[in-house]
C-alpha cells in the first residue's frame, strides 16, 4: 500500500506568497508586525525573502504578479527529507503533479532546495521541499 505524503514530511515548511513591492513587504512584516528576515536569496533575476515569527514561515518574492485579493498564498510547502522517496510516492498515490521531474534553486539557503509541487482538489499547490 502507498503512504500517505506525510509520511515523507517533518512538519510544515512555508505558505507562499508573491509581493507587488518586495522592499515594502519585508519592511510591513518586519518593522510592522514582528517577524524576523530570515534571508533574502536571488531566483535569477528576481529576489526571494524569508520571514519567520514563532513556526511560520512566510516565503514571499518579486516578479510574480501578486493577486491583491484576499486567497493570495500561493502554496503550502512540508519539509522533506527524502524528496525522490516523496516524489515516487506522490507518483504511485496518483496525485495531479504540477512538475513532472524534482526541480531546484541552487541559491536558496546554504546549498539550495529541491523541490517538487502538486495540486490539491480546490487546485491549491502544495510543495513538497527538501532544503540541502
Amino acid at each position: 500500500m502507498d503512504k500517505p505524503m506525510t509520511a515523507f514530511t517533518t512538519d510544515f515548511q512555508h505558505s507562499g506568497m508573491p509581493a507587488k513591492d518586495l522592499d515594502e513587504t519585508i519592511e510591513f512584516y518586519t518593522q510592522k508586525i514582528g517577524f524576523e528576515l530570515a534571508g533574502v536569496f536571488h531566483n535569477g533575476e528576481n529576489r526571494c525573502a524569508f520571514l519567520r515569527y514563532g513556526h511560520l514561515t512566510i516565503e514571499t518574492w518579486e516578479g510574480d504578479p501578486a493577486p491583491m485579493t484576499t486567497g493570495a498564498i500561493n502554496h503550502w510547502a512540508l519539509d522533506t527529507p527524502d524528496i525522490e522517496a516523496a516524489f515516487e510516492n506522490a507518483k504511485a498515490l496518483g496525485l495531479e503533479l504540477k512538475d513532472e521531474t524534482i526541480q531546484s534553486i541552487p541559491s536558496f539557503w546554504d546549498k539550495g532546495i529541491r523541490y517538487f509541487n502538486i495540486y490539491g482538489p480546490n487546485a491549491e499547490t502544495i510543495e513538497f521541499c527538501q532544503i540541502i
